[in-house]
């Protein structure tokens, strides 16, 4: 039996992509006979107060979730959104991890999800005490996504924050990215080519699969028989928001056509209040959804969008595409050409792509699938089918088991 410890910052009860990701991991190593223990925070991000009361007073917490050993740690922190502390807060949790993994046994290898990027020297230094092989999962370039946004313009925090990016992806046993673009990026920024691999992230083709758009979840939000353009996920710096409230300006007189806003992050009540002032009836908010009622919102959707500034020059593939392919749901992407994101979606066939940054472009995008069902229907299908060839869960995984016993073998 293969025993493996796992590190990520995010783990349900939160709700998002990174904690969903790894907890699908988790559970499938589990199933396949894996003795699997995950270090983690308490929960902290779109959770329900009830579940953040229920872990204070609490230093440490062991649980089992899914056949996995889950050990909870209270993180100490600054509040707020201010950058620097929120840089703070990385090199806290990652110290914290690495106190607690020292007092618990390893296993045979270590798995860890980074951002945050600290992380990587909390896998490091594990890996080197307790003499096992590290891998790392990198989803976010940083501190490149970072600059790209302009969050990070320091060049002492920038050039700090690169010379812990290039020894973690030298000093790492193992790398696997989520595009081919993100390979090349970690290649020319110290990795041994032959320690990288692309594992997609995947997406459980049996749990989001095509369903009825009339379902409960139009029913409890009083959507009837109107066309949906969902976007669904944090609305932070990187999501292109604004071209969302310009595209549903634009749109206003289309009766039947009304954006739902699910999800939330720091650019939400901004949101809000362009929505009261412009006094639009068009634009709908509703809160993070749990993991189970996700696959109703992208069924109840006609179209779901994907957004990312123009600035975001890192080949950034949002999971979020994944699970509307497999949900078999026309997308409209509006992000930088320089991705993989729009060579998968052009590849697939599965939806439309616009420039970053243009409202008019993405208008007439959502009237022509407006206008044009067999063009929504073959979206869709397309989309299904890619998602279910190269996005399934179990092909995915099953990289990693193949990756984990090779390095161990060695």
């Amino acid at each position: 039996m293969i025993k493996v410890l796992l590190l990520t910052a995010y783990f349900p009860p939160e709700i998002g992509s990174a904690s969903h990701l790894f907890y699908e991991l988790a559970e499938s190593l589990a199933k396949k006979k894996y003795k699997v223990t995950l270090i983690t925070g308490f929960p902290r991000y779109n959770v329900d107060k009830k579940i953040v009361d229920s872990y204070k007073g609490k230093f440490l917490v062991q649980e089992l979730v899914a056949g996995i050993k889950v050990i909870r740690v209270r993180i100490p922190g600054f509040s707020g959104s201010i950058p620097l502390f929120k840089g703070l807060n990385q090199f806290i949790t990652a110290f914290c991890f690495l106190g607690v993994g020292l007092f618990f046994k390893a296993g045979d290898l270590i798995l860890l999800y980074s951002p945050p990027l600290p992380l990587g020297l909390s896998g490091y230094f594990l890996a080197k005490m307790k003499k096992i092989p590290l891998v790392i999962n990198i989803q976010d370039l940083f501190p490149q996504s970072a600059i790209d946004l302009h969050v990070l313009k320091n060049r002492y925090l920038i050039k700090f924050f690169e010379i812990i990016e290039k020894f973690i992806y030298k000093k790492t046993d193992f790398i696997t990215v989520h595009s081919s673009g993100n390979k090349k990026d970690v290649i020319n920024k110290g990795a041994f080519p032959q320690k990288v691999e692309v594992i997609p992230n995947w997406v459980d083709t049996d749990l989001i699969k095509p369903s009825d758009r009339f379902n409960q979840f139009r029913k409890d939000h009083c959507l009837n028989n109107r066309f949906i353009v969902s976007f669904v996920g944090v609305m932070g710096y990187s999501q292109d928001m604004e071209i969302i409230m310009e595209s549903a300006l634009q749109l206003r007189d289309y009766e039947k056509i009304v954006f739902l806003l699910v999800g939330g992050g720091i650019k939400k009540e901004g949101l809000e209040r362009k929505v009261k002032m412009n006094n639009l009836n068009n634009v709908i908010f509703v809160p993070f959804q749990p993991r189970e009622k996700y696959p109703s919102v992208l069924a109840a959707s006609d179209i779901c969008l994907v957004t990312l500034k123009e600035k975001v020059k890192t080949p950034v593939v949002p999971s979020k595409i994944v699970s509307i392919m497999s949900s078999a749901r026309p997308l409209i992407a509006s992000m930088s050409s320089q991705g993989d994101a729009i060579r998968i979606i052009k590849e697939a066939q599965c939806g439309l792509c616009v420039e970053p940054g243009n409202s008019q472009m993405l208008t007439q995008a959502i009237i022509k699938l407006y206008n044009n069902l067999s063009l929504r229907n073959q979206l869709s299908k397309n989309g299904r089918m890619y998602a279910q060839k190269y996005f399934a869960r179990h092909i995915c995984i099953a990289k990693y088991d193949i990756i984990f016993k090779k390095i161990l073998k060695q």
